[in-house]
């Protein structure tokens, strides 16, 4: 494939979605930011600025070019449908995936996606999740590190992840603000520590749990060079070594799973890059931009790849070598 370049964290919306989080009663309200930008905000903390190209495909595809992004993989960031409850979750789901479908369709070359799922809603979870994979052909699924506040350990939603492993799925996972959002109110600091801190915990909740060992066909993707946990590795390793709790639900280290888990580049720091291609290997570690956000950057997505010093196979495939033995539906 030489070096086409896949982008798995990017994010996609619909005019149609922002108008539903107005119309629909929840926790998540339109404001403005002190520079005047539209932002969302959850309980009074900004986590989300609205950019043009969010909406705008034409922008998208000349950003792309520019950069020499091949495919994108979009998906509904944060809230994504967990804004409004299982009545309504099945329906914003559809409709976005639906819209996603068409993106495609339209620029097949370009675009791929990660479907949104009702999770609060067991069986039309199920349901979403066939039609999303068989009928729409989206090449896997987009969860948040926490849903309403529960994690994604609780018992309810367990069918959904066995059938997730039954598929082989891909599941890009996704920060949420965590549950309690007072303390990242200030400075913006939701999305700048809050969501590596929830990603953090989602994963060693779901690893000392068993997901890992009990659901081993799920590809997860983690956001954002997955929060800590590169850097807590040893630390998890040690907790259980140390407490028993930890021991209670697997029988190995860890870093066992946490290395066969796969970690995109949304970090953009050399140092971070090259310690995380070391613990886990290029061939766990896929493209991200996090575009179209603030905190993202798509030209960075890419020479932050390019000026790492390893050699050409093990940058094919963090480019997309990775990502196409991952992916559904390629």
């Amino acid at each position: 494939m030489g070096q086409q370049k896949l982008d798995l964290h990017t994010h996609f919306y619909t005019e149609k979605y922002f108008q539903t989080i107005r119309d629909l009663p929840s926790e998540f309200s339109f404001g403005t930011s002190s520079s005047g930008q539209t932002i969302i905000t959850y309980r009074g903390a900004r986590f989300f600025g609205v950019t043009p190209a969010m909406t705008d495909v034409s922008k998208r595809l000349a950003e792309m070019d520019r950069v020499g992004i091949d495919v994108e993989v979009v998906s509904l960031s944060t809230p994504n449908v967990f804004f409004t409850d299982a009545k309504h979750q099945p329906d914003v789901a559809a409709t976005i995936n639906d819209s996603y479908a068409e993106l495609i369709a339209q620029h097949p070359k370009r675009f791929k996606g990660f479907a949104s799922i009702p999770m609060d809603a067991p069986d039309a979870a199920l349901n979403e999740l066939h039609r999303a994979i068989h009928t729409l052909k989206l090449n896997g699924v987009i969860l948040l590190s926490n849903i309403g506040g529960r994690a994604l350990t609780s018992p309810e939603y367990r069918q959904f992840f066995a059938e997730a492993n039954r598929m082989n799925l891909c599941i890009f996972l996704h920060p949420m603000l965590p549950a309690n959002s007072d303390q990242f109110r200030e400075y913006v600091l939701g999305p700048i520590i809050g969501f590596p801190f929830d990603t953090s915990l989602a994963v060693a909740r779901m690893c000392y749990d068993g997901m890992f060992e009990e659901f081993p066909n799920i590809r997860w993707i983690i956001g954002h060079l997955g929060g800590a946990v590169p850097y807590l590795m040893e630390r998890m390793d040690n907790g259980f070594r140390d407490f028993a709790d930890c021991r209670a639900k697997i029988d190995k280290l860890p870093s066992v799973y946490l290395k066969r888990l796969y970690y995109d580049t949304v970090s953009f720091s050399p140092h971070t890059l090259k310690m995380v291609r070391d613990m886990v290997g290029a061939d766990h570690m896929v493209m991200g931009s996090d575009y179209p956000h603030l905190l993202g950057s798509i030209d960075r997505a890419v020479t932050s790849i390019k000026q790492l010093d390893i050699d050409t196979s093990e940058r094919d495939q963090i480019f997309s070598g990775t990502a196409l033995s991952i992916l559904n539906n390629v």
